[in-house]
């Protein structure tokens, strides 16, 4: 046979596949990496702001690097503002609030996944329609019971509510409940424990994905709620976070200090950061399995 000569070989493209590859490959990283700039500006305006002079936030053309550093406007901060009391307040109010719904949440979810009762469904149809309810919607109702109550510049609205459950946390952990296999609930029934003790025993140590992610979802909207303290707390050492930093702004508003401000924002954000960067392969290994996707 003879072989084939030069002039009858295929040519080869200029644009091969793997040079396309390549080529998509890069400009996919350079999209990632141009958008992750984009996103992480603010923070870094916010950060480098918090650790200028007072002079240097209202300078133009702005000082994008400041230097030397300003660490003292955080020891500062602490000592002008009880920033230290308005965390504290935010810590106890999102713990209690974690407490509450995990245990309410996870309860009512495991009741919709395994229970058999007439209704079952139709009931937690119902629950998931009050997603769609806006929150002023219930605002005005809600502050008058709490009103009648006595509980209005208390803890009391912001916690109690939260050890009733939340359709969001139910669903979510219904969602993993019936991804249990029934072979380990039915080999507790058969050792003579009841659904209490195999909810407790059995279902929840199996559960921790699920009930970390809630803690996250709980922990997050708790911590940056501005419309409930704002509307129930009047006493100024009640404050949380997120209300302390609308009072912050409205007290440098005229004078020259948002270096300060900008200080009690970083300090307001660490703990989220912090969260959800221990919890991070957790938190998405609790969704993911839970079937929420988005």
């Amino acid at each position: 046979m003879s072989t084939p000569t030069r002039a009858t070989l295929p040519r080869q493209p200029f644009w091969s596949r793997r040079m396309r590859r390549t080529l998509l490959k890069v400009l996919t990283y350079l999209a990632l990496v141009t958008g992750s700039l984009l996103f992480l500006f603010p923070l870094y305006w916010q950060v480098s702001t918090s650790l200028k002079t007072a002079q240097d936030t209202v300078r133009f053309p702005p000082v994008w690097f400041p230097v030397p550093l300003q660490w003292g406007n955080y020891p500062e901060l602490l000592h002008r503002f009880p920033f230290a009391l308005y965390m504290r307040n935010s810590v106890f109010i999102s713990a209690l609030v974690i407490l509450g719904t995990l245990l309410s949440s996870s309860l009512a979810a495991y009741g919709f996944a395994r229970l058999r009762m007439p209704g079952r469904d139709i009931i937690f149809m119902v629950l998931l329609s009050t997603l769609m309810l806006p929150g002023a919607v219930l605002l005005i109702p809600q502050f008058v019971m709490f009103q009648s109550l006595h509980w209005v510049n208390t803890y009391n609205p912001l916690i109690v509510p939260a050890f009733f459950g939340n359709p969001f946390s139910i669903f979510l952990m219904r969602q993993f409940f019936m991804g249990v296999p029934h072979d380990l609930e039915d080999a507790a029934r058969i050792d003579g424990a009841g659904y209490l003790r195999t909810y407790g025993q059995i279902v929840l140590p199996l559960a921790r994905p699920a009930l970390l992610a809630v803690a996250i979802y709980t922990f997050l909207s708790t911590w940056n709620d501005f419309l409930g303290p704002l509307i129930y707390l009047s006493d100024e050492q009640k404050y949380t976070v997120a209300v302390a930093l609308r009072y912050l702004q409205g007290s440098v508003r005229t004078r020259p200090e948002n270096h300060l401000l900008m200080a009690a924002a970083t300090l307001s954000i660490i703990p989220c950061v912090l969260v959800f960067f221990f919890a991070q392969r957790q938190f998405i290994q609790g969704t993911v399995i839970s079937g929420v996707k988005g």
